[in-house]
This record gives C-alpha cells, sequence and structure tokens, in this order.
C-alpha cells in the first residue's frame, strides 16, 4: 500500500471518482463470474482505504446479486516485517463477520499492491483467524515493483510507475474525494514498500 504524499512536483489524477465507480464495479462483476455467484464470498479490507473500498465493493455486489456479501477489516499492523523500521503506528480494528471466514471464499481488499508485503501480512493475519477455502485479491491500483511472488486476482487500473514515483488513493471516506494521484518523491524510497 502505497499512499504517501508527494514530495516534490504536482500530483496529476490518473483515476477520478467515475473511473473508481466504473473499475469497482467491474471488479464485482469479476467476483460474481470467477465465484459463480458469489454465495460464500467474504470482503475483508485492509485498513484503511481497502476498508471503504470493501465496503463500496460488497454495495455493488448486493446491486448484480440481490445479497449483501459479509464484510469486515483485517489489520495487518502487528504482522508487518518492517514494525522496527518505522515509527509506531495505531493498530486499526479486525472485524471478521459474524458467520467467520472458515471454508469461505475470502477476497482481501486494498487500495495500492506495490511490493506484496503488505499482504503478505494480511495472509499471516488471516492464517490466525481462521482456514477459508481459498483466498483472493482485489486492488485498485497494481504499481509493479513486487518484491514477493503476490499477484491481484481483481485489478482496477495496472499503473506501471518507477521508484520515484508515488501514488495517492483518496476516498471521500476518509479524504472528502474520490481519486487516484500519481507523483514524485524527491528521492527513490529506501524501504521498498
Amino acid at each position: 500500500m502505497d499512499t504517501t504524499a508527494s514530495a516534490a512536483g504536482p500530483a496529476r489524477p490518473v483515476l477520478e471518482a467515475p473511473d473508481i465507480a466504473r473499475v469497482l464495479t467491474r471488479i464485482a462483476h469479476e467476483i460474481v463470474e470467477r465465484a459463480k455467484g458469489a454465495d460464500d464470498v467474504v470482503l475483508l479490507g485492509i485498513p484503511t482505504r481497502g476498508v471503504y473500498l470493501a465496503d463500496r465493493l460488497a454495495a455493488k455486489l448486493a446491486e448484480i446479486t440481490g445479497t449483501r456479501m459479509p464484510v469486515g477489516s483485517l489489520d495487518i499492523t502487528m504482522y508487518r516485517d518492517d514494525l522496527r523500521l518505522r515509527p509506531a503506528r495505531a493498530l486499526a480494528r479486525t472485524e471478521i463477520p459474524g458467520d467467520g471466514i472458515d471454508g469461505r471464499l475470502v477476497v482481501l481488499v486494498d487500495d495500492v499492491l506495490f511490493s506484496g508485503r503488505t499482504i503478505r501480512a494480511a495472509l499471516d493475519a488471516l492464517n490466525d483467524i481462521g482456514r477459508p477455502r481459498a483466498v483472493q485479491l482485489a486492488v485498485l491500483v497494481d504499481r509493479g515493483h513486487r518484491e514477493l511472488p503476490i499477484r491481484a486476482d481483481y485489478v482496477g487500473k495496472n499503473l506501471p510507475t518507477s521508484l520515484r514515483e508515488t501514488v495517492k488513493v483518496q476516498l471521500t471516506e476518509e479524504d472528502g474525494r474520490d481519486s487516484v494521484l500519481l507523483g514524485t518523491h524527491a528521492t527513490a524510497p529506501a524501504d521498498g514498500r
């Protein structure tokens, strides 16, 4: 997940609100198609923006299927491999739907896929909660630069970037507007997020 603000130069929008709505609708249709109806789907958003995206996907899935999918959140803070390298951060909430995740198709939802380390942490966290039938990944933006063999099953936009570039996702629930901005760092990030 890369939501750092640009330190050098103006950021340019690559997705605006209508684009985000459109790609979430497409992802919802893809989930229904691959899950053959999505009866056993559970959406788990990775805080912060992944939780909002999971809620939006659940609403789109309800429009398509007529049934509201269970939605929750999965805090990965204590499972990160960079805890000692970064300042302390507040724990977010993990909320698992009442029926749990055992035997279900869990779709992890996040805003940006970058190195893959956030998703690795999410898989570790998920392992402590239960045993899903399968796990899939839906992301709004895949910016490349994978450090681990992780790929998204559902991608809103593939956005090839350089390490000097930043991707900032803004969502109305957190930022007051919907957009994805592409900017540049003054120097390349050293931590490989």
